[in-house]
């Protein structure tokens, strides 16, 4: 009797381990899918290879380079890279991880990686097709793990990341109907029996979208420091793309990180300057002027006019007419 009651223990401790397991995922599921899915849609990738990728790498989230550093993939530094950095022991002693403001950069960096040359391939195989992605990733070197393939398709399958039929048994008087139900896939996956595929368009290389954007936004300077100005429906996030940057260096450069880009603003395309003009070391500001709209005005470092000026963080728009330091005084 002991021993029975003994083992009944033991199998409920596990179904709760298991249950506990399986809780952590399904919250992370829930909690990104939509994104997984916006990166099917922008980028081509199925929604199911980005969740298995990110549970998988970041432990739903719980890894320390997840906690720390925001990266939900793992992706190093690579050479491109110019943003903040996390040192982690991961192949080698102290490897350099990149770091992001928030998991969704990482979701949306994730989707760029994979649009290097490297990866190429992987577009090769049907967006429905997880199997052929998961050994494709592995193939192109994504991880050096032997099964990584094998532990995305298993995700995949245990957690029903991709649209798959089914069928329920409902139940009718005496009899049993078998009833179809649709599984309610994580995004909507492209069928080609219905409709004729459409023309294959040449994608612009990135010298060619560069060339495209400067048709539509004249580049000008300021003391020699190049900028564009805003235009209807530009973002941080697309003009970035359009020029071949990080969406967080262009902020960076521009003071911008938790600001959304409006109409009319400039866009610097380089770092601003540590000082004004020698000739307005002292500036007039008036009432209802930002410290950010000066800061891009006279293309001076927001932090720099802080630092002259003796301001907090919490001056923002000048309340009266004043005289502000644009230099650092003699």
């Amino acid at each position: 009797m002991k021993k029975v009651i003994l083992l009944g223990l033991a199998m409920v401790s596990v179904m709760s381990m298991q249950a506990v397991k399986n809780q952590k995922y399904v919250t992370y599921i829930e909690q990104w899918q939509s994104v997984a899915a916006q990166q099917e849609e922008d980028y081509g990738i199925p929604a199911a290879i980005t969740l298995a990728q990110a549970l998988l790498e970041s432990s739903a989230g719980t890894s320390e380079l997840a906690v720390n550093a925001n990266n939900h993939f793992g992706i190093k530094c690579a050479g491109d890279w110019l943003g903040d950095v996390y040192r982690y022991d991961d192949d080698a002693r102290g490897e350099c991880f990149r770091v992001y403001t928030d998991a969704a950069e990482s979701f949306r960096d994730h989707s760029l990686f994979l649009k290097k040359d490297r990866y190429k391939t992987l577009y090769d195989i049907d967006v429905a097709n997880y199997k052929g992605w998961a050994y494709r990733l592995r193939e192109c070197g994504y991880a050096t793990d032997p099964l990584y393939a094998q532990k995305l398709i298993r995700i995949i399958e245990e957690y029903e990341l991709a649209p798959k039929d089914t069928t329920a048994m409902v139940s009718s008087g005496k009899q049993e109907v078998k009833k179809a139900v649709m599984v309610k896939a994580t995004a909507p996956i492209a069928t080609f029996a219905e409709e004729a595929e459409p023309e294959y368009v040449e994608p612009l290389s990135a010298d060619e979208e560069r060339t495209q954007f400067f048709l539509s936004h004249a580049k000008q300077k300021m003391d020699g420091h190049a900028y564009v100005v805003a235009q209807e429906g530009d973002t941080y996030a697309n003009v970035a793309f359009r020029l071949n940057y990080r969406e967080r260096q262009l902020r960076e450069w521009n003071d911008a990180l938790g600001r959304e880009l409006k109409v009319g603003d400039r866009i610097y395309l380089g770092a601003k300057k540590l000082e004004g003009a020698k000739e307005k070391m002292l500036l007039w500001v008036h009432p209802g002027e930002s410290l950010w709209y000066i800061s891009q005005r006279e293309c001076v470092k927001i932090d720099k006019i802080r630092e002259y000026n003796g301001f907090s963080k919490d001056v923002r728009v000048f309340k009266t007419r004043q005289q502000i330091l644009m230099r650092k005084p003699q």
